[in-house]
């Protein structure tokens, strides 16, 4: 199991107990669980709580793995972290809130045992959250994929299960601006869908606040596509036409019938209609040239305070 946290202290023994319930079937009687949480620099207690959980646990039955990041990257960096950390034949990324339901973790294997490599979980309904945040996202995903020449997954999260193949393919992405949810379709490999409806926060709120929201956004845009400057393209062209047309027009006009063509107020509202859509282009310029400069400094993705290891993950 990987399981980014950030602020989930008082989730964190709830969802313990959720999933040594899931995994103690029959079924999965025969694979050893790691859980590795990779806490994102949480104020609150949250990794005392992984680390008292952990040093309580049987001798002979140690699961819980922690690597505490040394401050708050994020959880797309906190996601990498512990891909890059994960050694196991294949992972469940799982969130600590207990919205994605830790029983469809065997079903989840089950289909992986079948060959399929990357089984993700399709929510068919987000219960405790608001109609603005459903509908924005509802938008977003459409936005991305008539824009890219990827498919992307709808409605789809970060809970699923990686074979190894596509855990090593994401460990060789290295970029700072990082959209996981799109990587993985990216990467490709045989996937599969399965389908659940999505519970409320059994406790505490979303960490992720709208800011954060439409940077991820961004990031998902622009690093999968260049359908911004395309837009800018496609803008500028149409109104050099039709300014060309209108040009043509008002000197047709003076020269043929010797009337000058009024309308400062016509003017000014091209002129800044013009200035508007220069601004934004090179507004949308600036994105990809920053990002560009982001990269190029080529900083490490995160750095590790401490961490510790269970038994089964030796």
């Amino acid at each position: 199991m990987l399981i980014p946290v950030f602020n989930e202290g008082s989730g964190i023994n709830l969802l313990l107990d959720r999933l040594n319930s899931s995994l103690s079937g029959e079924k999965l009687a025969e694979y050893s669980f790691e859980y590795l949480f990779v806490n994102d620099g949480s104020r609150d207690e949250t990794y005392e709580i992984i680390k008292k959980a952990a040093e309580s646990e049987p001798a002979d039955n140690k699961r819980i793995s922690y690597i505490n990041l040394s401050r708050n990257f994020g959880k797309e960096t906190a996601m990498i972290a512990g891909i890059d950390n994960t050694e196991s034949d294949a992972a469940v990324i799982i969130d600590a809130d207990l919205q994605d339901p830790p029983e469809l973790i065997e079903k989840m294997v089950e289909l992986w045992e079948q060959g399929y490599q990357d089984v993700y979980a399709k929510r068919i309904s987000r219960k405790g959250e608001t109609f603005v945040k459903k509908f924005t996202s509802k938008c977003y995903y459409r936005v991305l994929q008539k824009s890219t020449s990827i498919p992307i997954q709808i409605d789809t999260g970060d809970f699923r299960l990686l074979d190894r193949k596509c855990l090593d393919a994401l460990k060789n992405i290295r970029e700072t601006g990082r959209n996981t949810k799109a990587l993985f379709n990216w990467i490709g490999y045989k996937k599969k869908e399965i389908v659940y409806e999505r519970d409320p926060r059994v406790v505490g709120n979303s960490k992720l606040n709208y800011k954060q929201l439409i940077n991820l956004a961004l990031n998902g845009i622009m690093s999968f596509t260049i359908f911004p400057l395309r837009i800018s393209f496609i803008l500028g062209s149409i109104l050099s036409l039709i300014s060309f047309v209108y040009a043509s027009f008002i000197i047709l006009k003076t020269l043929i019938f010797g009337t000058t063509v009024p309308g400062y107020a016509s003017l000014m509202t091209i002129i800044l209609l013009l200035d508007g859509i220069q601004l934004l282009s090179i507004g949308i310029l600036g994105e990809y040239v920053g990002r560009i400069f982001i990269e190029t400094k080529q900083r490490p993705l995160y750095y590790i305070e401490e961490a510790h290891r269970a038994k089964t993950a030796d």
